[in-house]
């Protein structure tokens, strides 16, 4: 089989506030169409390990690659268009969920088509949502909302935090399968943030485990969760 290419990569990443360490000494990296799970105890960095791949913090020391290409030197709009984000709560601009699928593109200078808008919204499960209110969508919906606005971006990245910790057994099974779906069709690199190691075996194909905001392990799923 062929190897894959590198499309993520940190680099001796580190983010310290007020001196105390948050992400400490990350290296890693994630091939094209791989899914990395990020586990670990509550506290232990994982969140801030995810703000820091698309810049939504900034790393006091190391360094992050996008396509080899270190990310300070791509313009942060365009980062957050490669690098989208889907989080554990689906904060959703209070409008409709046409409007909420076309900001991405709006920030570009860009219109998206209503075709494409219908096609995502088909895609997530919602079909005819597009003129839908916000305000009156289930958390589920919701959920699916945000991960359709991320992939209106077209991102080659998807980054995942706690994205189904909000939803009932029901919806989170739903939300699960759609991501696995949509991941595999795409062929897009991800990277999850999860309590749940369960979560994590079903989805990811590599694991890092953070505690206090250090790797102590890395590997395959098994060879976390089974060493």
């Amino acid at each position: 089989m062929p190897v894959l290419p590198i499309v993520l990569r940190t680099d001796h990443l580190c983010r310290a506030v007020s001196g105390r360490s948050l992400v400490d000494d990350v290296t890693v990296q994630v091939r094209s169409g791989e899914i990395l799970a990020v586990v670990g105890p509550s506290g232990s960095g994982k969140s801030s390990f995810l703000r820091l791949l698309n810049r939504l913090d900034e790393p006091t020391s190391g360094t992050v690659l996008l396509d080899g290409v270190d990310y300070r030197q791509i313009a942060p709009g365009e980062l957050r268009r490669r690098v989208g984000m889907v989080t554990q709560r689906a904060f959703l601009f209070p409008s409709t969920v046409c409007d909420n699928l076309s900001f991405g593109p709006r920030q570009r200078g860009a219109e998206l088509p209503q075709d494409l808008a219908q096609e995502l919204l088909s895609r997530v499960g919602l079909a005819g949502y597009l003129e839908r209110d916000v305000a009156h969508l289930s958390g589920g919906e919701a959920q699916r909302v945000s991960i359709a606005r991320a992939l209106a971006n077209a991102p080659t990245v998807l980054l995942l935090d706690e994205p189904t910790s909000a939803l009932d057994e029901a919806a989170k099974s739903g939300v699960e399968s759609l991501l696995r779906d949509i991941i595999r069709e795409r062929a897009l690199t991800c990277v999850i943030v999860t309590h749940d190691t369960a979560q994590a075996a079903r989805l990811a194909t590599g694991m890092l485990m953070l505690e206090k905001g250090r790797v102590i392990k890395a590997g395959t799923v098994n060879e976390v969760l089974h060493a």
